[in-house]
This record gives structure tokens, C-alpha cells and sequence, in this order.
């Protein structure tokens, strides 16, 4: 799908787009890949890791349509995974969350149309299911703009869908990380918000792949969601600390319990395959007739959430994954 293709990632310097050009590189021959992002010091680095004639380099910001214009010039395929993603901060700084994450996905959408992509997946978060904290909540409209912007598109080929899935495992900033910084200080205890939290589990990798094949697959208007373990937070914290002592904080503001990938509420839109859910679009795209192959859902009415999982780890398969990642 991606051979002889002209491919574009916002966000390109970050881990999940890094983690993406990596894959592109080692698995097809792209016609010219285009690493799209703010940060400069990051694009160096990238420059110098990959010596490719084939990749480019453009400084933008999702915010300016005019720069997204010229760098979607001849690009058939836009992965969007651009965003203020920082929960607190963008609590402390709303109008630019608002600005990035919302104004920033409908100038991808218009650039997108106006230089007719092919494909464009936008990636979401478990925060845009019933959202309690403003990144959420941007990122639900942004859903909402990616998979109504099939609409926009009319007579133009050009077809927009949406990935959404929890935090990474391993990530920066992420539990596991954070739990082997505390390791290398001496009697620091680990901080625990809540015994009972859950959360789902997916590699940078597995993330990356999930999203390659929700795009050799979507028709538009689609919300992608991948099946997943999950595991309890306590258990991940007592694996990896051994007998480091253990403190509880109470649930931060903007935190959830469990992580929720669609609600009670989406059910009714809800499909399930063998490997991913798909939440069909609720509208009907003018011009356009979309069928979906039907399933039936019977045991997920609550919602699909981390906390009630069936693929919800013991601490022994727990240990067993964090093994096959190199984690302990």
C-alpha cells in the first residue's frame, strides 16, 4: 500500500512518528516520505539517523493551513498524529490545546481536500471517550471533524478515519518510564493513585501496525479501535519495583480509573472483528454509500473498558509481556 506512495506524517519527530518512518523504511519503498513538525532540534536528530534521498524534512506547525498547503503538495497519504497531548498543561493553557488539537485538525482537513489525499488517519486517545479533561474533549471534536470531513471532501476521492487507543507502554512519560526513573533513586517510594486502576496495554510497534492496516482497510468515516490486554496498574508497579515501598495518592485531576475505547453510548455504532472494533460513522455522507459488514456484539453493552476487560492479564501473563518487551 505504502510502495511508490508520497506519505506525510504531522507530527513526524515525535515517538509514534518515529516509530512510523522507521517501519515505512524497513518494510516498503516509499516514492518520498515527509516528516512534518515544529521542532527543529528533533528533525536534526532524524537527519542524521536517516541518510534516505527520499525523506523530507518540513518545519510546520499544524496551526498554519498555508505551511500544510504547500507541504501536502502531491501527497497521497496523511498520517495526523500531532497534538498537545499533556493533560495538565493543556488545562493550565486551553486556548492553545484548542488551537492545536481542534483549529489544527480542520487545517489538515482542508489541506488534505484541497490537494486531493488519498487516505488521511487521524490518531485518537481513549481521553475522547466520554472526555473529563479538556485534552479529551479536543481530541473528541477533532474525531468528530475528521470523520464529518468525509462529507467536505463531495465528489473528491479523498477519505478521512480515525485510530484511537490508550497510552503506549514504554512511552515517554508513561507509567513504565516513569517507575524506572524512581528505581534508580534509593528509597524513593513509587506513588500508586488508586489500587484498583486499570490500563489498556500496546506497544509503539503494535500501535504503528494497527494503524498501517486501518489504512489498507478504511472506507471513511470510520473510528478504528484495536482489541488489547490490560492489566492492573498495582500489579505492573509491584513487577517492576520488587519490594520498593508503595504510597497512595489518590486519582489526579483529569485521570480516569479505567481507560474506556468506546462507551455505553457507542455501542449501538459498534462493530466487532476479529482483531478491532469499528465505531461506523452515525451520519450518511452525501454522494456516497458506504457498506460495513454487520457483526454481533453481545457482551460488551457497558462499554469497552480497561477495568471489565475478558484479556484482563494475571500478574504471572503480565510478567510474562513485560519480559517479551525487554521491560524487566
Amino acid at each position: 500500500m505504502f510502495n511508490g506512495k508520497n506519505i506525510l506524517i504531522t507530527g513526524g519527530t515525535g515517538s509514534f512518528g518515529k516509530e512510523f518512518l522507521d517501519f515505512l523504511i524497513k518494510n516498503y519503498k516509499a516514492k518520498r516520505i515527509v516528516i512534518f513538525s515544529r521542532d527543529e532540534a528533533k528533525h536534526y536528530e532524524l537527519q542524521k539517523k536517516y541518510k534516505n534521498t527520499n525523506i523530507r524534512y518540513f518545519i510546520g506547525d499544524v496551526r498554519d493551513k498555508e505551511r500544510l498547503l504547500m507541504a501536502m503538495n502531491n501527497i497521497q497519504i496523511v498520517i495526523h498524529s500531532a497534538a498537545m497531548k499533556q493533560v495538565p498543561l493543556s488545562e493550565y493553557n486551553p486556548i492553545e490545546c484548542i488551537k492545536t488539537n481542534i483549529n489544527g485538525a480542520q487545517n489538515i482537513i482542508e489541506a488534505c481536500i484541497y490537494n486531493n489525499v488519498e487516505k488521511v488517519i487521524a490518531l485518537s486517545t481513549d481521553k475522547a471517550c466520554n472526555p473529563i479533561n479538556l485534552y479529551g474533549a479536543t481530541k473528541l471534536a477533532s474525531d468528530k471533524l475528521f470523520v464529518s470531513a468525509n462529507n467536505l471532501a463531495g465528489k473528491k476521492n479523498t477519505k478521512f478515519s480515525v485510530v484511537r487507543y490508550g497510552n503506549v507502554s514504554g512511552s515517554k512519560g508513561s507509567i513504565i518510564p516513569v517507575i524506572q526513573n524512581i528505581l534508580k533513586k534509593p528509597n524513593v517510594p513509587i506513588e500508586l493513585t488508586h489500587p484498583e486502576m486499570t490500563r489498556f496495554w500496546i506497544t509503539l510497534n503494535e500501535g504503528v501496525k494497527f494503524v498501517a492496516k486501518s489504512l489498507s482497510i478504511m472506507k471513511g468515516g470510520e473510528i478504528f479501535i484495536p482489541k488489547l490486554n490490560s492489566y492492573k496498574v498495582i500489579d505492573l508497579i509491584k513487577i517492576l519495583g520488587g519490594q520498593r515501598k508503595i504510597i497512595q495518592t489518590g486519582i489526579r485531576p483529569g485521570e480516569k480509573l479505567h481507560e474506556y475505547l468506546f462507551s455505553h453510548d457507542e455501542y449501538q455504532n459498534v462493530l466487532e472483528y476479529n482483531k478491532y472494533y469499528l465505531i461506523v460513522p452515525q451520519i450518511q455522507f452525501s454522494g456516497k454509500k458506504i457498506k460495513f459488514i454487520k457483526s454481533k456484539m453481545t457482551k460488551l453493552i457497558k462499554g469497552y473498558s480497561s477495568g471489565d476487560n475478558k484479556f484482563l492479564l494475571n500478574r504471572e501473563k503480565l510478567l510474562l509481556l513485560l519480559k517479551k518487551n525487554n521491560y524487566v
